[in-house]
Order: structure tokens, then sequence, then C-alpha cells
């Protein structure tokens, strides 16, 4: 089956900054791993839809009690997936079967392609779909009577950068944010296809017939001057909002911001010491009746 993701956004070329994301995450994120996990069956199946590089898949497959699992890992994104079905293999070890499919998150053949699951999973999958509510419905019929099904959207904009930066004009980040903001909703709009979900996410579990909503949040919190791949994340980050931002961005921000991702810069942001990383993640969740 021919897939393709729906933002027109190179995920593979995405994977190196993907990494970092998960490896900043990864601790936090791990207490949700748990969460998630307790009270599913000894074996469970697991399908982590839209895995993206399979982090939380590895957090899911580290934190199993026993022996027996099947991870299912889906993503329309060919690299990325065999990236994933690597790590998640390499973590999970002789206690799950690792397994891929590669297809379209928003394809109702789905559940014609995946097994009943006791944890269905999508992290920040669900934005980049056209019919956000017809893909969640997707997902909760993914889920076996009883079984969970839980998805990561929303919560708080990470922030990384001190508001005087010592170059151009100072608050450069949230400027940055809200052209990246700007952009979304234009790209969300010139998807084929696009439908508006006017409500938040705990309506939208009910809306696909799940029970006993809930939501929990994870704070991803390193203060400066913090780990190596930290300043490199945000070397990233800057320049991706940046690309992204284009003319929506002054020319002064534009000029700012290229100075700032210049190693030949003495602004050069992998130098400095005062990057930080501070944010949070929503997760919500819902159980199939």
């Amino acid at each position: 089956m021919a897939v393709h993701t729906h933002d027109d956004i190179d995920w593979a070329e995405r994977l190196r900054s993907l990494r970092m994301a998960e490896a900043l995450d990864a601790e936090p994120t791990r207490v949700a791993a748990r969460r998630l996990l307790e009270g599913l069956p000894e074996a469970p199946t697991i399908l982590d839809v839209g895995c993206g590089a399979g982090g939380m898949s590895v957090l899911f497959a580290e934190e199993l009690a026993a022996a027996g699992a099947r991870i299912v890992l889906v993503d329309a994104t060919e690299h990325l997936l065999a990236e994933a079905r690597r790590v998640v293999g390499a973590a999970a070890g002789d206690k799950a079967t690792v397994e891929t499919v590669h297809a379209d998150v928003a394809d109702t053949r789905l559940l014609d392609m995946l097994p009943p699951a006791d944890l269905v999973w999508a992290s920040r999958v669900l934005h980049h779909l056209p019919d956000q509510q017809a893909a969640l419905d997707i997902l909760a019929r993914l889920a076996r009577p009883g079984g969970l099904v839980a998805i990561s959207e929303g919560g708080l904009d990470f922030n990384c950068l001190p508001w005087d930066l010592g170059i151009g004009r100072p608050g450069l980040e949230e400027r940055l944010l809200a052209a990246r903001g700007e952009w979304f909703a234009e790209m969300r709009a010139g998807i084929p296809g696009s439908v508006s979900m006017p409500y938040g996410w705990n309506i939208a579990l009910q809306q696909a017939g799940l029970g006993d909503i809930d939501s929990f949040g994870v704070l991803i919190h390193h203060p400066a001057p913090g780990p190596d791949v930290l300043r490199e994340f945000v070397v990233e980050r800057v320049s991706w909002f940046a690309d992204v931002a284009g003319d929506r961005l002054t020319a002064g921000d534009r000029e700012t911001a290229a100075a700032l991702l210049d190693p030949a810069n003495p602004a050069f942001l992998g130098a400095r010491q005062d990057l930080f990383l501070l944010g949070a993640k929503t997760i919500h969740c819902g159980r199939r009746p």
C-alpha cells in the first residue's frame, strides 16, 4: 500500500531532531509509560500508531514487567519505521515481539491490518491528519474491549532561549513560536480534506465512544546549562522554526536567527551556556467499553 504524510513534512529528515527530543524527554516520559502500562494484562498487545522514531515504545519495552508482549509499530515514513524497529527491538530483547506496519494512520484499512490492542498509543500525530476526530475514531476501534487509548496532544510549548540574547530585538523566541503557529494553521488548512475539530481532546475521546476519560501532564525541564544534546537540540529547533516562519518574521528577526545559527558567529547558540528546556506534554486517555 502506497502511503504518504498529509502535512508534506519530510519526517525522515527530522530523524536527528526526533532522536534528540527523545533523549531529553526520556526520564519524565518514562513515568507516563509506567502509568499507561499499569493494569494491562501480563503479555499485552501495544500499538504505537504514528510511532516516529519509536521513543515511547522503547520506554514501553524497557518497563514491561514480564515476557510475552507484542509491540506493533505503525508509521507512514519507511525510514523512521525501520529506525523505530531497530531501537525498540533492542530495548525489548526477549520481553516482546516487535512488528512494523507501513501505513497511513488515517486509513480505515488499519482496522483490518492491526490486531486488537490492550493499549493504543499515538503521540503528536493526530493534529497532522486531515480529520482528527475520524482518526481518533479509528484508534478507539483498534482497542479491544476494556483496552486503553492514550494520545499525547497539546501541553505547553517548549521554551529554550533567554529573553534578551544580546543580539537583535529581545523576545525572539516568542515571535518564532507565533510564526510557527501561523505556519501550522496554514499548513492544516491546506491539507486536502482538512476538517476542523472545534473542541478539546477530552470531548474528542468521548465522541470516539471511549469512557473513563482522563488527562495528565508530564513536565520536561532541563535547567541551564543542560547537557550537550540540549544545545544541539536548540540549534535544530531554532533552525526549523526560522525555516517554516520564512517571511512571517521581520527582516531583522531573520538576520538575528541567521547569526544565532552560524557556528562562525560570536552569537552562535551552540556555544551558549544559558540555554534551557522547559515545557509540558499532556496525555489524554480513554477506555473502550
